[in-house]
C-alpha cells in the first residue's frame, strides 16, 4: 500500500514563527504564557495565555485577503505557504483534483464573528461585512488554503477540539493512501478574544492562577487547569513514491492511527484512550517497546491528567518510555496543538532529541523529559496523543524515514 510521508511544515506557534524557529525556542524550554494583551481580560477569571504576538499579516499574506478573514485563518494561510515552500514541492506539475486540503477546528473564526456581531448590534445589517457570511465557519481553513494554492481534490474539516488535528492528519493519510498526491492538512485556532474567552471559561477547564509559572501543570499535583493558546501547524502528507521520485525529503511517514469515544459521564465505564493507542500501535504493526517518546495531551486537569498517566503506565510500564509535553510553554492550541505535536515528533526523530516539559513536577510513575533542556534519545518511532473536550480520544504514531537532504 502507498505509504504516506510528510514532506513539509508549517508552525505558526506563540514561542516561534516558522517551522526551526519553534524548534530551537521549544529545545530552549522558552516560555511563551504570559498576560492576555489582545483585549483586557480584567472580567475574565483566566487572564493568561500563549499569544502569537509578533505576527503581522500584512508581511505573509496578500493585502486582498486580510479583510476577508479571521487571526486563525490568516495563521493557517501562511502556515500553509511554508509547508509548500518547505517541502519544495512545484503544485503546477499536479493537477488541481490530485490535491486536497484536510484541516481541524475547534472554534471558527470568533474574533471575526465578534466584531461582526457588534457591527451588526451597534449600526445594523447594513455595516455587517458581506465576508462574514464564510469568514466565522470551521471550514474557512480548508476553503481558503484550497483556493489560495488551487487545490481541488478531497478536502474536508473536522470539529474535535484538541483531537481534531490528528484526525484531520490521519484522514489525509487515508486519502492519499488512495491515490490523492497531496494533501495540506494540520489544524489551526485563535480564540483570545471576549468571544472566545466567554465559550472557553464555561468549558470550566481553565486555569485561574495568574503566576505564569503555577497556571498549567500537566501530571503535577498542583495541576489546576491549562492555559489557553493560539496557533498550529500545517503539513503536506505526499504519495511516498511521488516525493521518492521527486528526490524530496521526508520528515517522517504516518504509520499508525487510532480514535475513540469515551462513554458518557457518570455511566461508571472506563475512558477509552488506552484502546485508541492499541488501535494506533496495531495499524502501525509496532508494539509500545517500538515507541521511543511519548507527547502527551497533558490536559492540565487532574482527572484528565491521571487517566492518560494510568494508560501509559499500564502499557509502557512506570516509567517505562519518555513522556514529555511542550505546550506547556505555550498552552493548549486547540485544533493546532496535536499537529503542533506531530511537528515535535517528527523533529524530534530526525534530530535524536526529546524537547523537555517545563515547571512540572510528576505525581505519576511517568518518565517525564524535564529540566528545561532537550533529552538525547534513539528510536524511530513516536506516539502523539489528543483528547477533545466531550470525549475524543485520538492516537497517532509517526515514524521516522530519514534520506539525504533533511
Amino acid at each position: 500500500m502507498t505509504k504516506a510521508v510528510v514532506t513539509g511544515l508549517g508552525v505558526v506557534a506563540p514561542n516561534g514563527l516558522g517551522t526551526e524557529a519553534f524548534w530551537s525556542a521549544t529545545l530552549r524550554g522558552q516560555d511563551a504564557i504570559r498576560p492576555i494583551t489582545r483585549f483586557d481580560p480584567g472580567s475574565y477569571p483566566t487572564k493568561l495565555a500563549g499569544e502569537v504576538l509578533d505576527f503581522e499579516a500584512s508581511k505573509h499574506i496578500p493585502s486582498r485577503l486580510i479583510p476577508q478573514t479571521d487571526r486563525m485563518t490568516q495563521f493557517a494561510l501562511t502556515a500553509a505557504d511554508w509547508a509548500i515552500t518547505d517541502s519544495a514541492v512545484d503544485t503546477a506539475r499536479l493537477s488541481p483534483l490530485e490535491m486536497g486540503v484536510i484541516t481541524a477546528s475547534a472554534a471558527g473564526g470568533l474574533e471575526f464573528g465578534q466584531r461582526e456581531l457588534q457591527n451588526l448590534w451597534r449600526d445594523g445589517p447594513d455595516y455587517v461585512s458581506a465576508y462574514h457570511s464564510f469568514a466565522w465557519f470551521y471550514a474557512v481553513n480548508t476553503g481558503q488554503i484550497s483556493i489560495r494554492h488551487d487545490m481541488r481534490g478531497p478536502t474536508g474539516v473536522f470539529v474535535a477540539e484538541q483531537a481534531g488535528g490528528l484526525v484531520a492528519i490521519a484522514h489525509a493519510r487515508r486519502v492519499v493512501r488512495e491515490g490523492t498526491a497531496l494533501v495540506l492538512t494540520g489544524g489551526m485556532d485563535s480564540t483570545l478574544c471576549p468571544f472566545g474567552m466567554t465559550a472557553q471559561v464555561a468549558g470550566g477547564q481553565l486555569s485561574t492562577r495568574e503566576e505564569p509559572a503555577r497556571t498549567y501543570l500537566p501530571f503535577d499535583r498542583d495541576a489546576a487547569g491549562h492555559v489557553p493558546g493560539e496557533g498550529g501547524a500545517i503539513l503536506v502528507v505526499e504519495d511516498e513514491r511521488q516525493a521518492r521520485e521527486r528526490d524530496a525529503p521526508t520528515y517522517g511517514e504516518i504509520v499508525g492511527y487510532g480514535s475513540t469515544f469515551d462513554p458518557r459521564p457518570g455511566s461508571g465505564r472506563p475512558p477509552n484512550l488506552r484502546r485508541a493507542i492499541e488501535v494506533a500501535l496495531d495499524d502501525a504493526g509496532l508494539n509500545t517497546t517500538d515507541i521511543a517518546v511519548v507527547f502527551a495531551d497533558a490536559a492540565g486537569v487532574a482527572p484528565l491528567d491521571r487517566v492518560e498517566a494510568e494508560v501509559l503506565v499500564e502499557m509502557f510500564g512506570p516509567h517505562g518510555v519518555p513522556v514529555t509535553a511542550p505546550k506547556t510553554m505555550t498552552g493548549r492550541l486547540y485544533s493546532g496543538g496535536a499537529p503542533v505535536d506531530v511537528a515535535l515528533a517528527l523533529l524530534a526523530l530526525r534530530d535524536g532529541v526529546i524537547p523537555p516539559t517545563t515547571r512540572v513536577t510528576p505525581c505519576y510513575d511517568l518518565d517525564v523529559v524535564l529540566g528545561g533542556r532537550p533529552r538525547p534519545f534513539t528510536g524511530s518511532a513516536a506516539l502523539v496523543l489528543a483528547r477533545g473536550n466531550g470525549g475524543f480520544n485520538s492516537a497517532l504514531v509517526v515514524s521516522s524515514r530519514r534520506r539525504e537532504g533533511r
